[in-house]
């Protein structure tokens, strides 16, 4: 186990290799720098503020409950941070549903299918409260006769090691049944905003900006001068519970941010809802 000290002394060493001074010990754990005016380090992509945090947040996470996998994308830069856990795969919860909703619209465009107004009505539902009815609605309707259609889809949209589970339901593959990686769902978030038409953009930014009070958490943490949105994912699976959250951050939605925490029965939705949130806050609060 690495001592606090020997933590801090690792940090230090890692901001003065990139050319960052590590803060004091009196100085703000949320130094105030403008994203407007970043101070300039090399090798990361990261300015030095934006790495200081990602330090805290590495510091926060090794305290806390189960596993969590964290990937932060700078799109204005390219830059991007992968934690340990980027790559495990972990129940999706319900972050699938944001995939859904890419999939529908886009098969909308190519006269694959008919939207009708209830169906609409259920995408909605499914980004503002997440709303599990909707979902097998939708998931039952155009799945096709096997259930697989959606499963065929979802890597074109960067779900590339989505596996949906067997054994736990009657309908296979069945949306609330799958496992995907942290980077899965920074992909899918990132073809969200590079790749979708501008209408279809706007109507889920727009709706993971205005989430119900059930989804205020995670990417939420940023604050609202961050304008954040996020899709957030939560149950109790047969190895815990797992609290995900994905979404963006900053002007122009400069910053995506997925974290998929595993509490791996070691805490449940309190524990992780906090952890998801104070990420987000570590990285975000006071930035912009």
């Amino acid at each position: 186990m690495i001592g606090d000290r020997t933590r801090l002394a690792l940090v230090a060493l890692l901001l003065a290799l990139t050319g960052c001074s590590a803060p004091s010990p009196a100085a703000s754990p949320h130094p105030a720098a403008s994203s407007e005016n970043p101070v300039p380090c090399s090798a990361t992509g990261f300015d030095c503020d934006l790495q200081r945090r990602i330090a805290a947040a590495e510091d926060y996470i090794a305290t806390r409950p189960g596993t969590v996998g964290v990937v932060l994308r700078d799109r204005e830069t390219g830059a991007v941070w992968r934690n340990d856990h980027a790559e495990d795969l972990t129940w999706t919860a319900s972050t699938i549903k944001l995939a859904m909703v890419v999939d529908l619209l886009h098969r909308s465009h190519t006269g694959a299918v008919h939207l009708t107004r209830d169906d609409r009505t259920a995408l909605t539902a499914m980004l503002h409260a997440s709303d599990d009815h909707a979902a097998t609605h939708l998931w039952t309707k155009y799945g096709g006769h096997d259930h697989t259609l959606w499963n065929k889809a979802f890597p074109t949209y960067g779900m590339t090691s989505l596996a949906p589970q067997k054994g736990y339901s009657p309908t296979y593959p069945y949306w609330g049944y799958q496992k995907c990686t942290t980077a899965d769902l920074d992909r899918l978030m990132t073809h969200v905003l590079d790749t979708l038409p501008p209408p279809d953009r706007a109507f889920i930014l727009n709706e993971m900006r205005t989430v119900a009070p059930n989804q205020q958490w995670g990417v939420w943490g940023a604050g609202p001068a961050a304008t954040p949105g996020n899709k957030d994912g939560w149950s109790e699976e047969d190895g815990g519970w797992v609290m995900n959250t994905v979404g963006f951050a900053g002007p122009a939605e400069r910053y995506t941010l997925a974290i998929m925490n595993n509490l791996n029965n070691k805490g449940a939705y309190d524990e992780g809802r906090t952890t998801d949130t104070e990420i987000a806050r570590l990285l975000f609060e006071g930035r912009f």
